[in-house]
């Protein structure tokens, strides 16, 4: 038995039926079923390109203009729509370079509230937060709706971040983590989505105990143990 519909996929199939003229959401439903398989997820949605959509519609595509298609396709994968009060902007925190000395930068991939809930490839948007062992501060919200003249999504979105230390996702695809890898920041999936301030609180304890070596030399310390932090990326 497939899995329900989530509350956010049926949102933009809904809108994205009314861009498509004769395509109901149901019909809409199918051709997704057939270009994505089942079940679908935003992380499907994010990584379905214009070839696939159109080939999956068939017949019912070829009449319809270019314009429509990739408004429907901005919509299926998160861009244009207008977001509930559960993911309406965060009040950030001030925050200058040489606040919070022995601090480092983690970015949390979300979609809702104050949550770490999202995906590298699909999330709306990313909470930045200055941490250090006493202190911690959300200080930029920073929205992942790339332009769409960009070539490479994931390049983009891990320069979105590049000034950050460690990433923090629910899911990330090999490619990504390689691009995230060479920007500069360390990857780390969670099995199950979390309050990004409980993540940010865990971290608190390891900056304040012993932390590995690399995250020691971010912190501009001398390492002192080889306790393992980072979890490994599935190719």
């Amino acid at each position: 038995m497939n899995a329900p519909l989530s509350r956010e996929l049926a949102l933009r199939i809904g809108l994205a039926a009314n861009d498509l003229p004769g395509i109901d959401a149901g019909a809409l439903i199918s051709i997704l079923g057939a270009a994505v398989g089942l079940p679908m997820s935003e992380e499907k949605f994010a990584n379905l390109g214009m070839k696939a959509f159109r080939q999956a519609g068939g017949e019912a595509f070829i009449k319809l203009p270019a314009e429509p298609l990739k408004a429907a396709l901005r919509i299926l994968k998160g861009d244009g729509v207008v977001e509930s009060e559960s993911v309406e902007a965060l009040p950030v925190d001030a925050y200058a370079d040489g606040d919070m000395p022995g601090s480092i930068r983690i970015a949390c991939a979300s979609n809702s509230a104050e949550e770490l809930d999202g995906h590298f490839g699909s999330c709306r948007r990313f909470l930045v937060y200055q941490v250090s062992a006493t202190d911690a501060r959300l200080i930029d919200v920073r929205s992942a709706s790339e332009p769409d003249d960009v070539e490479d999504k994931n390049k983009w979105r891990a320069a979105l971040i590049a000034d950050c230390d460690v990433l923090h996702v629910i899911s990330i695809g090999g490619p990504a983590a390689a691009k995230v890898v060479r920007a500069g920041i360390h990857p780390i999936k969670l099995p199950a989505g979390r309050q990004a301030r409980d993540i940010v609180a865990d971290l608190q304890k390891v900056l304040a105990g012993s932390p590995p070596p690399w995250l020691a030399r971010v912190m501009g310390q001398e390492a002192k143990t080889l306790t393992p932090f980072l979890e490994e990326i599935e190719e």
